[in-house]
């Protein structure tokens, strides 16, 4: 009998906490919580979609697990490696095989360098093939990723938004990596170069066999190119499924406001949106026990002091709420009919 494969990624209770310092000296200390002990894993050839407002600690928990930025706490495992207690030479060998698409394409490559220099340069730090070698391996990079060899000589202000990114993606390819973090990958992109991007990005993975974190506030794309997706709140994760269960059955009430937003394209159709009250808390001074109760619509009097822990409701699908305590059956109650404005078409 096969033993269980070993996920290739594993992050088990990270935490990210930034300081900052008030006073006139600079003696007060207090702790921004952008990520707060999140746990998740990642098996090989999968995308897991990690969805959340602005600010909720997605980018950051990305940065975090390439060792970008320093961790507060937790462990991740990389190929069953803890990325964090390995020293700098082992850091860098490891890191070939993690690589990042950041959002801005245009902020994240230099100007002064042609795309062949750009799309080389990973090569070149990890001292990888003779100098012809190294321009084949770009030809048939940009190849891959749509872009012609004339391309090579040119600099990025001379493309479009849909090319930067494609210079991107080559960037991260030509290492052969196991996994890409796609942090906000096609959300300065128009919606129609977001679909050629988002299905190149697909058609990568199947070719050549590695994973994604791709971290997004759209809805949409998640639901496109995730197979599992994790929901984000305030530094914490709420709710992780799979993706047709997910969009299906919500059980967290963040995530169910968050997919009563998302527009229906059929104006025949009406749909039931939830309006959540008041705004985001500081991270700065989370609220206690759940954080999500000052807004949350089914909120119980246990949620303002304890923490909820997280529950298992089978075939992988894991929620943080008070509504299911371990051995309840039940579910939220029905949403509340919207009234006035709030009842939306699309």
């Amino acid at each position: 009998m096969r033993g269980k494969m070993t996920p290739l990624l594993e992050v088990k209770n990270l935490v990210k906490y930034f300081p900052v310092h008030r006073g006139f000296f600079k003696r007060s200390r207090e702790y921004i919580h952008a990520v707060d002990d999140i746990t998740f894993s990642l098996n090989r050839s999968e995308t897991l979609g990690l969805v959340g407002e602005s600010g909720c600690g997605k980018s950051t928990a990305g940065r975090t697990i390439l060792s970008l930025i320093e961790p507060t706490g937790g462990r991740v495992f990389f190929q069953g490696r803890n990325v964090f207690e390995l020293g700098n030479r082992e850091k860098n060998h490891l890191r070939r095989h993690m690589q990042m698409i950041f959002q801005d394409p245009f902020g994240s490559l230099n100007p002064r360098l042609t795309v062949e220099r750009i799309v080389e340069e990973p090569l070149i730090t990890h001292r990888m093939g003779a100098t012809c070698e190294r321009r084949r391996k770009v030809q048939e990079t940009l190849k891959i990723v749509g872009l012609l060899p004339e391309h090579m000589k040119r600099f990025p202000h001379e493309f479009s938004g849909g090319q930067r990114q494609r210079i991107m993606i080559a960037r991260a390819l030509i290492l052969g990596p196991s996994l890409i973090i796609g942090d906000e990958p096609v959300s300065a992109l128009d919606v129609s170069v977001q679909a050629q991007i988002l299905n190149l990005m697909v058609r990568l993975q199947r070719q050549f066999g590695f994973s994604y974190v791709i971290i997004s506030h759209d809805l949409g794309v998640i639901r496109y190119i995730s197979h599992r997706v994790a929901v984000m709140y305030l530094g914490e994760i709420v709710e992780l499924a799979k993706t047709d269960e997910l969009y299906k059955n919500p059980l967290h009430p963040y995530t169910i406001a968050l997919l009563s937003a998302v527009p229906i394209p059929d104006p025949r159709r009406h749909k039931q949106r939830i309006i959540l009250q008041g705004d985001v808390p500081s991270p700065l001074n989370p609220p206690s026990g759940c954080r999500f109760h000052p807004r949350c619509p089914y909120r119980l009097d246990i949620c303002d002091t304890k923490k909820p822990v997280t529950h298992d409701r089978g075939m992988g699908h894991a929620v943080s709420c008070h509504y299911y305590a371990e051995g309840e059956t039940r579910r939220l109650p029905s949403i509340p009919p919207a009234t006035g404005d709030e009842r939306q078409c699309g």
